[in-house]
C-alpha cells in the first residue's frame, strides 16, 4: 500500500510537470480573510482570456491543495467565488504573508493554470490573555519603583491588527510601563507609586486592557488581583494603658483577677501575642502574681499582706510572634484591701522598775 502511494505522488508530479509545461502563465486575486459564502473574487474565464462558453466543453475545473474546496467557478459566467469559509488564522497561523494556490486546468487541448489568492487579513479576532484572572502576592513592605510583570496578550491577527498598547484602570498605588521592542510583541510591567499598607487595604484588583490597532480596535481584559502580604509593621495596643483591681488580702492561690486584652492589625503569627509581667529590679512583689501568656489572664499566685504593701504595681509586656517582634507594656495596679485577720495585741511598759510595800501611803491606790 505504502508502494502504491508512493507511486502515486510520483505519478501526480510528473503530470504536473507536464501540464506546467503546456500551462498558460499564473494569476494573482486577493480576498480579505473570513468574507462571507458566495462572496466573488473575480472572473477566470476574462484573467485567463478564455471563452466562457467554453469552460464546460472543456471540462474546467479547480484543483486545490487541500480537502476543503474553499473557492469554486460558475462555468456558465467565469466567476470565482469563496465556496466555504475562509479563516486566514486557521490556514496561515500568525504568518504575515498568507497565500493559497489553486490550479486551474482544462482539456482539449490540456492548459495548466496556477492562480494564487492573497488572503489579506482583517481585524476580526480581539487581544485575549491565556487566563481570566492574574493573581499577585506583594509584600506591604515593597519599595516604591518595584516592577512586576504581568501576561502578555496575544491576537491572531497580524500587521496593524495585532496588540497596539496596554491600558490600566485609574488607581492610586501603580502606573502601567507598556514596553514595544519594534518588531518584537508589546508587554508591559506594573511599576509601584505608592507606598502599600496592609491594614488599611489587603486586596487591590485592577483592570488590564490591551487593545490592537484596528480602524476598529478590538480590546481583551485581564483581571489582576493583588495580594498585600502582611509584614510585621504594628505594634501590640492594648485597651487600656492602666488597668486598677482591688483584692482581698486572703484570697487563695490561683484567684484570677483580670484578663488583660492586647490587638494587633497583623495578621498570622505577625498578630499573635504573648503576654508576661516585667519584673523590676529585685522586687519580689512580682512574684506574687502570674499571668497566662496566651489568654492574658493576671491571677494571684503567692500571698498577699495588706499590712506589708497597699498596693502592687506591675508592668505587663504583649509581645507578638513577629520576626523581629514588636512589643508594648501597660501598667496594672493591684489594691489590696485589709481583711480583719490579725488578733489585737496588747503591750505594757513598766513605769517603774520597784515599787515599796508602803506606796499606798504616797501614791494614790
Amino acid at each position: 500500500m505504502g508502494l502504491f502511494v508512493h507511486g502515486f505522488i510520483w505519478i501526480r508530479i510528473l503530470l504536473l510537470l507536464w501540464f506546467w509545461d503546456l500551462s498558460s502563465g499564473q494569476i494573482v486575486c486577493s480576498v480579505s480573510d473570513d468574507v462571507n459564502k458566495g462572496t466573488v473574487i473575480g472572473n477566470i474565464a476574462k484573467d485567463l482570456n478564455l471563452n466562457v462558453h467554453d469552460l464546460e466543453l472543456r471540462m474546467f475545473q479547480i484543483v486545490a491543495g487541500s480537502n476543503k474546496k474553499y473557492f469554486e467557478v460558475n462555468l456558465k459566467t467565469g466567476v470565482l467565488f469563496v465556496n466555504d469559509r475562509v479563516d486566514r488564522e486557521e490556514l496561515c497561523l500568525n504568518s504575515q504573508t498568507c497565500s493559497m494556490y489553486l490550479e486551474a486546468i482544462v482539456h482539449n487541448p490540456v492548459r495548466l493554470y496556477r492562480v494564487e489568492i492573497i488572503l489579506f487579513d482583517i481585524n476580526d479576532n480581539s487581544p485575549s490573555f491565556p487566563f481570566k484572572e492574574h493573581i499577585l502576592n506583594i509584600t506591604e513592605f515593597s519599595s516604591t519603583g518595584e516592577r512586576f510583570s504581568l501576561p502578555m496578550a496575544s491576537d491572531p491577527d497580524v500587521d496593524s491588527n495585532t496588540v497596539k498598547t496596554y491600558k490600566l484602570n485609574p488607581n492610586e498605588h501603580f502606573s502601567l510601563d507598556v514596553q514595544s521592542g519594534g518588531e518584537q510583541s508589546v508587554s508591559a510591567e506594573l511599576v509601584l507609586q505608592k507606598t502599600l499598607d496592609r491594614e488599611k487595604q489587603a486586596v487591590i484588583k485592577l483592570t488590564l486592557t490591551a487593545v490592537d490597532r484596528g480602524n476598529t480596535p478590538r480590546s481583551g481584559t485581564l483581571q489582576i488581583v493583588m495580594n498585600v502580604m502582611d509584614a510585621n509593621d504594628n505594634t501590640p495596643v492594648f485597651s487600656k494603658l492602666v488597668y486598677k483591681v482591688k483584692v482581698k488580702e486572703n484570697v487563695s492561690f490561683g484567684t484570677k483577677l483580670i484578663t488583660l486584652s492586647a490587638t494587633d492589625l497583623d495578621e498570622g503569627l505577625n498578630s499573635e501575642v504573648l503576654y508576661s509581667i516585667i519584673r523590676h529590679g529585685n522586687s519580689k512583689v512580682t512574684d506574687l502574681f502570674s499571668i497566662d501568656a496566651d489568654t492574658g489572664a493576671l491571677s494571684v499566685k503567692g500571698p498577699l499582706h495588706y499590712e506589708e504593701t497597699s498596693v502592687v504595681e506591675l508592668r505587663i509586656q504583649a509581645k507578638d510572634k513577629g520576626q523581629p517582634p514588636k512589643s508594648t507594656q501597660c501598667k496594672v495596679l493591684v489594691e489590696i484591701i485589709d481583711v480583719n485577720d490579725n488578733v489585737p495585741e496588747i503591750s505594757v511598759t513598766p513605769l517603774m522598775d520597784t515599787v515599796k510595800e508602803n506606796s499606798c501611803e504616797t501614791l494614790p491606790c
